[in-house]
């Protein structure tokens, strides 16, 4: 379930019967004259990714995804960010992990 609150973020919470919603994305927008950052809190699974390419198309073309406190990403994530990449959309603070697990899935060897 995906909730908006009134200051503009969104949360993804996960529902589990009988326990409390556990968070598992928050997305933060920061736009300013040079673009707009989407910042990214949490864990991404693959049913995030049509929520972040609707946040990417409404912030322009000069949007960047920051991966900062990224906790977690499945593989569909993972592909998401290495065609987000190749297509241009700068992805910034990626954890190391995550950066070589792209480049391996967009064909990069070592």
């Amino acid at each position: 379930m995906i909730q908006s609150i009134e200051d503009g973020f969104r949360i993804a919470l996960q529902s589990y019967a009988g326990a409390e919603p556990k968070m598992t994305l928050r997305i933060q927008r920061d736009s300013s004259g040079c673009g707009t950052t989407i910042r990214l809190i949490g864990r991404i699974q693959s049913r995030d990714v049509q929520e972040l390419k609707e946040q990417l198309s409404s912030a322009g073309p000069k949007a960047a995804l920051d991966l900062d406190e990224v906790t977690l990403v499945d593989v569909d994530v993972v592909r998401f960010l290495g065609a987000c990449q190749a297509e241009g959309t700068e992805v910034l603070r990626c954890s190391p992990y995550i950066r070589e697990w792209m480049f391996r899935e967009m064909g990069g060897e070592r």
